[in-house]
């Protein structure tokens, strides 16, 4: 189980390094999955890309249970874009994706929660 851990915290480091990154770099497509009520949505992908980067990368460092709750923080609160994207065929055409990949996409989130959480307890 040591291995199982170690390689997951690779891939979310690599995972959530990749994703920050994105949010730099590719803005509108983040955008497109914002939900319109939301307030200041660029500067809210910046923030978040920012986040993703720092807690990503603090999981290699000794403040890795402070950078997975700060994920698990991160990861509820942009939960509001996948119900977004869920309802939103605008959103899906823009991710070039069906209201059913949407769907099935969802509930990865759950998944990301729970390696967060796992990598929490050290």
């Amino acid at each position: 189980m040591k291995y199982v851990k170690k390689l997951t915290i690779y891939l979310m480091v690599c995972f959530y390094t990749y994703a920050g990154i994105n949010h730099f770099i590719s803005p509108d497509y983040f955008l497109s999955i914002m939900p319109p009520y939301f307030p200041w949505p660029v500067e809210a992908i910046y923030i978040s890309g920012f986040f993703e980067l720092v807690f990503g990368i603090g999981l290699l460092t000794r403040y890795r249970k402070y950078s997975a709750w700060g994920l698990i923080i991160l990861l509820v609160a942009v939960f509001p874009a996948n119900i977004f994207l869920i309802e939103s065929q605008d959103a899906q055409n823009a991710l070039g994706i069906t209201r059913q990949t949407a769907i099935i996409r969802a509930p990865f989130q759950l998944l990301f929660l729970g390696l967060a959480y796992w990598h929490s307890k050290t």
